[in-house]
């Protein structure tokens, strides 16, 4: 099944940061596949702002090294490359000063779509936004883009909404968080939402419990300096994790629309209880064979700061009262993988001897195989009696759609072209934000003022032990972290 490609309008999009490590290996890689797909306009332009004093010919070669490097098996096709780097410009800027404004104003279209990536530090993201308005760059149907970190708190994320506020309305900013592009992310929508077989089966009726699991084998190596500022946490629980709950444990919306989506994850994340510390679990890698550890990482010998986390959460509402939610997130872990599992409660009675205990099991995974599978019980094929075992009911998107024509889009690709056709279902708004700040601030102020220290977890495992117990405590288990 070959996806069907809409080309979107013609654009102007402007990639302030356009030298840096994000623009290199995701974005412009990103579009170019867009170009190479037809979706993206052979009248649109790419026009990189960054301090570095090179002009547009020597950004042009940045980036055909980039995509060469990071662009995967299309980078080969050098006539599509060639025409997609005559579409790029640059500018030299400066953006707590005026140098390059002007020349930016005169290369940005009024009479196409206008966006503009902010792809810096979000201390620079009201130095940006005043001088898109000053220099008359930016209008009333631009649209911003930011990336995460939104803010380390709910007092620094208010500042920043506030910021932004000034010069662009909220249907204008784009806070974007790669995994909500994801395609099994979007597809746990329509599962839910588009199969009479389970919307009904989603509440506290039937569901035991829900994990959700982002492992990952990497440690911090690298930008460990402004890890030791964030930890798990900040860096991954308060965004990602948070957005996959929400998703997973949302009412309905009355249709699906930008507004309608975010009204309801908002709901779920004003409806989290708070956590007792007893319900929380912090970890932090130590050296091994498999490499040093976190505080050598960090080059910090005392640092407290978390690279792994586990808790078990509520939700007060109606349809989860009751259904305890696990997430659990860390670095160095046993293997590379994101997965949410529904966990459905066993049969109120079986007929079936031994069968009392087992569970049928909705797996959506997320990566590195983006799929989704449905754990169900079948007689074992053969003679000897009815012996049951439990199979997996599998979709791995590149098997059931067919390996070689399938295009399972970049994250990065689709909310790009999202933001060019002005869609925020996608995207966090900024209550939203401010609502996941508020929950997760108390978690963290906690711990400083008990002086928590993190637990300790050899690189390679699952994580400490004391996670492992948290669902041992209720009589369930994790499910095994594997690739």
């Amino acid at each position: 099944m070959v996806a069907r490609v809409i080309p979107v309008e013609d654009f102007d999009l402007v990639i302030f940061g356009g030298t840096g490590d994000l623009a290199r290996r995701k974005i412009l890689p990103g579009l170019f596949r867009r170009y190479l797909s037809g979706q993206m306009p052979v009248e649109s332009r790419i026009i990189g702002a960054a301090r570095s004093d090179i002009d547009s010919d020597g950004y042009r070669t940045m980036i055909k090294e980039a995509i060469l490097e990071f662009g995967g098996e299309e980078s080969q096709d050098s006539n599509g490359l060639d025409a997609f780097l005559a579409q790029i410009e640059y500018v030299p800027i400066d953006a707590k000063g005026e140098g390059g404004w002007v020349e930016l104003a005169e290369l940005v279209r009024n009479d196409v779509v206008q966006a503009f990536y902010f792809s810096v530090a979000p201390s620079l993201f009201g130095d940006l936004a005043e001088r898109l308005h000053r220099h008359k760059i930016a209008s009333a149907t631009s649209r911003i883009v930011v990336e995460k970190p939104f803010g380390r708190d709910l007092e620094s994320a208010r500042k920043l909404n506030d910021v932004l506020a000034l010069h662009f309305d909220e249907g204008q900013i784009y806070r974007i968080d790669h995994y909500l592009g994801k395609e099994t992310v979007q597809n746990l929508m329509a599962v839910r939402f588009g199969n009479v077989l389970f919307e009904p089966l989603w509440n506290n009726h039937y569901v035991d419990h829900i994990q959700i699991t982002v492992a990952e084998t990497v440690g911090v190596g690298g930008r460990g300096s402004y890890y030791d500022k964030s930890g798990a946490m900040r860096d991954m629980v308060q965004n990602h994790l948070m957005q996959l709950l929400c998703l997973i444990a949302m009412e309905p919306p009355s249709q699906f629309g930008a507004d309608e989506v975010r009204d309801e994850k908002l709901k779920v994340i004003r409806a989290l209880e708070p956590i007792m510390p007893h319900h929380i679990v912090r970890g932090q890698y130590e050296n091994s064979a498999n490499g040093p550890s976190y505080r050598e990482d960090a080059e910090n010998p005392r640092s407290h700061t978390e690279s792994f986390v586990a808790m078990k959460c509520h939700i007060s509402n109606w349809r989860w009262s009751g259904v305890p939610f696990y997430l659990r997130t860390g670095k160095r872990l046993k293997a590379r993988t994101s997965e949410i599992a529904v966990v459905f409660k066993p049969l109120g009675h079986s007929i079936f001897e031994g069968q009392e205990e087992q569970q049928n099991i909705l797996a959506i995974h997320l990566q590195p195989n983006e799929g989704i599978d449905l754990q169900v019980t079948i007689k074992e094929p053969g003679p000897g009696g009815m012996r049951l075992v439990n199979v997996p009911l599998d979709m791995t998107f590149a098997e059931a759609l067919g390996d070689s024509d399938v295009e399972v889009t970049d994250a990065y690709e689709r909310l790009i072209m999202d933001v060019i056709r002005g869609n925020q279902t996608l995207f966090m708004r900024g209550d939203e934000v401010e609502a996941a700040w508020g929950w997760t601030d108390p978690i963290i102020e906690g711990w400083e003022a008990r002086n928590d220290v993190p637990k300790t977890y050899s690189a390679g495992s699952s994580g400490p032990d004391d996670a492992l117990m948290l669902l041992h405590r209720d009589g369930r288990k994790w499910r095994e972290i594997k690739g």
